[in-house]
């Protein structure tokens, strides 16, 4: 008997997205542009399916890639991550082992990043990659500006080694297991865009250090019951009204000189944004209740603090990423919120148009800005600000666009309509463009949105039908697959991941509608803060406006009498809200890490939207799920991580404890060893599996 050559079956979405961790594997990432321009770093997997991330280097004028650092040639064991490393990623949403941090001098030649717990340096002109003996256990290694020397963090203590591995010593250690120098608090990582806990003076003599006390926090345990033997993780969250963590700043100098840093704690609870640039150390600080944001200039000398601009807003301050910042002539770099526009500022004064909302600010390189803005809120641009030319754009094909800006080269990556991934490209004055090769996975399937504008608040919205529709094929069960929430967007000229999981259900046979409502980014503050009191009502009002706007517009397309949701996050809030509160429209959910109790959760997060529970409880009881519990009629599927300590699995065991109570029937998926953002590959594969089968099961016809 002969037998024909076996051939693999070519990979479902699913089954794709777990092994190429949504595509993230092979793709280039945090790139950075040494101080003449004419060298880039970034790291990059293998392949597309290899999980190790590498440090490599991009010559800007031959082209030439170079591996710099690769963690399987070093021979490191990524089994034995520090505590701090593990939170770090999963607060990041990390998907990758290997590399997944570094941090260079300022002219660029010599990167640090910790592997395993080592501290490894990688200089990009020789080539030479070494460890540095420093005893194990280090988190977060940052060269000095003038690479002479690296701070870590070892347990708690903050520590610096000359960079030929001599001298490693503890410049603050802690006073308490629960005292951490140069570590980011909970919330600063989750939801501030601060992952960062000290910062280097541009002469490598001193350090300016967050010193974080979490023994106001209350104590939280964390089981896995899947395994009975293993003792309960115990950790510290800072549930909304509850105490936050004590944060203080300190001035630290390679002498072993020790400065503080005075500060009202009780008018500047949060410590929100840091840094020593060439005129000074500074900080921002913020309310508890989040309506004034003060940034103040820190005197070197004595740690005596001025106040260099204060803003003040009846809702909430917005923090905008990458600020405040100041430029190499001093002009300090800041947002305002001005009518509906979010303006970027300088010394105060707007310095863009109104219409065009600031996102980001991606860093400074002397005097010039570079950001990232939108005029059309599924879209998000370049541009480059200066005193001498204003904003001047980078970008103009429609998607999503960012990078990094330096010496005269700009690292450029672009999501366009159509693209199957990302493209960077490097451009430098005077030198035809490069671009930085992508080794990720072409994804099986392709997207086709069709991108709308619904009702009269002209919602943006994303409709996915199965690959050759026609309408004769009759009308389609609808599954609505939306965030919806304050921390991002899903509608996007760009696509990504998320519209390749809406096409997928879409080709099952559903017609799939993405809708971003009320309280989404990109928008304009009014439209932000919309939700400000209450983040239920007006996010499901968009989310049902939006599903009878688009059925109007298609007619016989969508059957409003099989309609379900799916959401992960503030999505599955989202998703369990429309069964629970509007079941005449919703006849099927699928609720993943849903917040349903929002005193579960964090401070900074749900104290910006609700206020403190105890002066306004009723914002919380109305935005509660498990009041809801017992008007429960339709099918509902609840999908929980038991190691999630972002969004507690308590909050899906209580609504579930609620619904029992109540007599409601309804599923139940505990996922064991699972934190926020699955990354088994069987599970985050065999999830969509489940979540569709539901969804048949539960939108069949009568």
């Amino acid at each position: 008997m002969t037998h024909g050559p076996v051939h693999e079956r070519p990979p479902t979405l699913p089954r794709q997205l777990a092994r190429t961790r949504r595509f993230t594997l092979g793709a280039p990432a945090r790139p950075t542009i040494s101080a003449d321009g004419r060298t880039v770093l970034f790291l990059r997997s293998r392949s597309g399916d290899d999980p190790v991330s590498c440090l490599w280097t991009l010559d800007t004028g031959s082209g030439e890639e170079h591996l710099l650092a690769d963690p399987v040639a070093l021979g490191v064991d990524e089994n034995d991550l520090p505590d701090a490393e593990r939170v770090r990623r999963e607060r990041a949403r990390v998907l990758t082992g290997g590399i997944t941090a570094y941090a260079t001098d300022t002219a660029g030649r010599l990167a640090a990043f910790a592997l395993g717990g080592t501290l490894w340096l990688a200089d990009t002109g020789t080539r030479e990659v070494r460890p540095v003996p420093t005893g194990g256990g280090v988190y977060d290694p940052r060269p000095d500006p003038t690479g002479r020397r690296i701070a870590y963090v070892r347990a708690g203590a903050l520590r610096v080694v000359e960079a030929d591995g001599t001298g490693d010593r503890a410049l603050a250690e802690p006073e308490h297991p629960e005292v951490g120098y140069g570590v980011a608090e909970h919330v600063a990582a989750e939801s501030m865009h601060r992952s960062r806990a000290h910062w280097w003076s541009p002469d490598g003599t001193r350090l300016l250090v967050a010193r974080v006390d979490e023994r106001p926090l209350r104590r939280l345990h964390l089981a896995d019951p899947s395994d009975p033997a293993s003792p309960p993780r115990t950790i510290r969250y800072p549930l909304a009204g509850t105490a936050n963590a004590d944060v203080s700043l300190l001035l630290l100098g390679i002498d072993g000189s020790r400065t503080d840093v005075p500060r009202d704690g009780a008018a500047s609870e949060y410590l929100t944004a840091a840094g020593w640039d060439g005129h000074g150390p500074f900080a921002a600080v913020q309310s508890r209740d989040q309506r004034t944001v003060r940034t103040l200039a820190i005197d070197p000398a004595d740690g005596s603090t001025r106040v260099l601009a204060e803003r003040h807003d009846e809702h909430w301050v917005e923090l905008v990423p990458g600020l405040p910042v100041r430029t190499a002539s001093g002009r300090l770099i800041d947002a305002a919120d001005i009518g509906d526009t979010r303006h970027l500022t300088v010394d105060g004064r707007p310095v863009t148009p109104a219409g065009r909302q600031l996102h980001a600010v991606l860093g400074v390189d002397g005097d010039e800005v570079l950001l990232t803005a939108s005029e059309e809120p599924v879209e998000s641009h370049l541009w480059v600000w200066s005193p001498t030319k204003g904003a001047l754009p980078l970008s103009d094909e429609a998607g999503a666009h960012t990078g990094v800006r330096r010496a005269g080269t700009l690292v450029h990556t672009a999501c366009t309509p159509g693209a199957p991934g990302p493209v960077t490209t490097v451009r430098r004055d005077g030198q035809p463009a490069l671009t930085i090769a992508s080794r990720a996975q072409t994804p099986v399937l392709t997207a086709r949105p069709e991108l709308l504008r619904l009702g009269p608040r002209e919602l943006r919205a994303a409709l996915f039908l199965p690959a050759g529709h026609r309408p004769a094929d009759g009308p389609l069960p609808v599954l609505l697959d939306p965030y919806g929430g304050p921390a991002g967007t899903k509608v996007s000229a760009g696509g990504g991941w998320p519209d390749l999981v809406s096409q997928w259900f879409a080709d099952q046979g559903y017609a799939v509608l993405v809708v971003d409502g009320r309280g989404t980014p990109g928008r304009g503050p009014r439209w932000e803060k919309s939700v400000f009191a209450d983040v239920a009502t007006p996010a499901l009002d968009d989310q049902v406006e939006a599903l009878h706007e688009a059925a109007g517009a298609r007619p016989g397309l969508l059957d409003l009498d099989r309609v379900g949701i799916r959401g992960w996050s503030y999505g599955g809030f989202l998703a369990a809200l429309a069964v629970l509160r509007r079941p005449d429209v919703f006849h099927a959910a699928v609720a993943g890490a849903a917040p349903t109790d929002h005193r579960l959760y964090d401070t900074h997060w749900k104290e910006r939207f609700l206020g403190h529970p105890d002066e306004h409880p009723d914002r919380y009881d109305a935005c509660s799920l498990l009041p809801d519990a017992p008007g429960l009629r339709r099918p509902l599927l609840l999908i929980h991580g038991l190691a999630d300590d972002n969004v507690l699995p308590a909050h899906t065991l209580r609504l579930s404890a609620a619904l029992l109570a109540a007599g409601r029937p309804h599923e139940v998926l505990p996922l064991g060893g699972t934190a926020h953002s699955p990354s088994d590959e069987t599970v985050s594969e065999n999830l969509l599996h489940h979540q569709l089968d539901f969804l048949k099961r539960s939108l069949k016809r009568a």
